[in-house]
């Protein structure tokens, strides 16, 4: 039996990502009420402690996704009420949110990463800051929003960058290209599920120009291969290298690591990209079909993460 029954589910938020958010939201408000708890949904607006004031939960399950919801903000004021939550604490979604400490912390952690530089969106919009094919996408945002590829023989960076209507961070990181695959690692902090935690390697294909936010949100626009056709070896390195990150940057809960595997020339590469301390929970999302895949389903999945909540994080 659970110690908490009232469940505070935050979903929404203003972040570039509240529809996936939203989405969220309601698949764990579904799965808690098939588990017995009590959800109720809150839209956190200007006066969010006012909000968790009036709902009274016993704890909070964070299904916001992006700024001011993964990125420490939240959590910090869920500290100060002394709610319990889900995810991972202030620190750890701190740094996790922001793309270049994530790779300060990889580094120290011996974790393999591609090359980058982070400037201003104005300078990268005026000149190739790295020789093409590279990347620039904000340094703090997630599910791919606001990215660009650089393609060889392109001529200048997208001029959306330097535009007035640009609504996205104006810090930007440009990062070499991997060429390859992308593949994907979910951990849950529990190391008697799979080794030591992490639940499986998922490689995601698709037919659009890379594995933007409409790939991965929107129906048929991407791919899921479980378990990842890819070596032994390459898949104990994901599985390795996800727990590893889990635990250097502090998480707790459920996190998920992106990784590119470049088999294309006669080396292979394998690198990380990013830790998501607030993984997606829509139908499409990647952690409960890998959940799913080691036999939890949704349902069972969404009372673990509630059951693990605590302040302190």
């Amino acid at each position: 039996m659970s110690a908490y029954r009232r469940i505070a589910v935050l979903m929404g938020g203003r972040s570039a990502e509240r529809e996936v958010s939203l989405s969220s939201g309601r698949g764990v408000m579904a799965a808690l009420a098939q588990e017995g708890f009590d959800p109720v949904s809150v839209d956190p607006g200007e006066d969010l402690m006012a909000q968790l004031k009036a709902a009274r939960p016993d704890a909070v399950f964070n299904a916001l996704h992006g700024r001011f919801g993964e990125d420490g903000t939240v959590q910090g004021i869920l500290e100060w009420m002394r709610l319990p939550y889900t995810h991972s604490g202030v620190l750890a979604s701190a740094l996790a949110m922001h793309k270049e400490r994530t790779k300060d912390i990889y580094r120290v952690a011996g974790l393999p990463v591609a090359r980058s530089i982070v400037c201003d969106r104005h300078a990268a919009a005026q000149t190739h800051l790295m020789e093409p094919p590279y990347v620039v996408k904000p340094v703090n945002e997630g599910s791919s929003v606001g990215i660009f590829i650089i393609r060889k023989g392109d001529n200048r960076p997208p001029a959306a960058l330097g535009s007035d209507t640009w609504n996205l961070s104006s810090e930007m990181m440009v990062e070499e290209f991997i060429p390859g695959r992308e593949l994907t690692v979910s951990v849950m902090g529990d190391p008697s599920i799979g080794k030591d935690g992490a639940l499986g390697v998922t490689e995601i294909t698709t037919e659009l120009e890379f594995y933007d936010y409409e790939a991965k949100y929107a129906p048929g626009g991407s791919r899921h291969i479980l378990p990842a056709q890819v070596p032994d070896g390459v898949a104990a390195d994901c599985m390795a290298f996800a727990v590893t990150a889990h635990k250097a940057l502090g998480c707790r809960g459920v996190s998920r690591t992106d990784f590119r595997y470049d088999d294309t020339g006669d080396a292979s590469r394998l690198v990380l990209l990013e830790t998501n301390t607030q993984p997606g929970m829509t139908p499409t999302s990647l952690v409960p079909e890998q959940a799913a895949h080691i036999g939890m389903s949704y349902a069972k999945l969404c009372r673990w993460m509630v059951e693990d909540a605590s302040c302190d994080r």
